[in-house]
């Protein structure tokens, strides 16, 4: 071996625990990213699965409820209360 190579084998050697200690660090980060990233596209499909399944259907017909109230026993009332 060369002097520069076996310079550089102890430099590595001595710093090996930081060396390693960085590597270890860069993969959790590198894990931690993929997870993040695909728990956001598993809840993207699930978000976009539900409103598709509870989405109002645009060919059901919807029919208009109307209701009539007769109001005259509550007139008759108001106006009693109003000629004292």
């Amino acid at each position: 071996m060369s002097q520069a190579k076996v310079d550089k084998y102890k430099q590595d050697k001595k710093n090996r625990k930081k060396i390693m200690a960085r590597e270890k660090r860069q993969w959790m980060l590198t894990q931690a990213g993929l997870t993040v990233a695909g728990l956001a596209i598993i809840a993207w499909i699930g978000i976009s699965a539900y409103q598709a399944i509870t989405a109002p259907d645009p060919d059901a017909a919807v029919e208009a409820k109307t209701y009539t109230v007769d109001s005259s026993a509550l007139d008759d009332y108001l106006a009693s209360l109003t000629e004292e």
